[in-house]
């Protein structure tokens, strides 16, 4: 079974995705910036997930971050730049960035 992610990302990911992704995530980011999106990639996501905007702000921003770090490979850049930016969407609009 997949995760939907709100605001643009157009297909499901499998939760094995959303895992490998934040191993990659954990080395492009400082302790304290991984900290703030452990909950969503650290392998131990329950959904759903309602992430208010401003959140969904910053979480979108690190993402950005992470995926033009030069130890960050490039289709895993990608996923963090496609989900970073589902996450700006969600804070542009004032809206809950939702996982499902």
């Amino acid at each position: 079974m997949g995760i939907s992610i709100s605001h643009g990302v157009p297909s499901t990911r499998s939760a094995l995705t959303i895992s490998n992704l934040g191993k990659h995530l954990a080395h492009a980011l400082t302790g304290s910036e991984w900290r703030e999106i452990s909950h969503l990639f650290d392998g131990r996501l329950y959904t759903p997930v309602h992430t208010p905007s401003a959140q969904a702000g910053r979480i979108g921003d690190l993402l950005h971050k992470a995926a033009r770090h030069r130890a960050m490979e490039a289709e895993w850049g990608d996923l963090a730049i496609l989900l970073g930016d589902a996450a700006h969407r969600a804070a542009r609009a004032g809206q809950t960035w939702k996982w499902s």
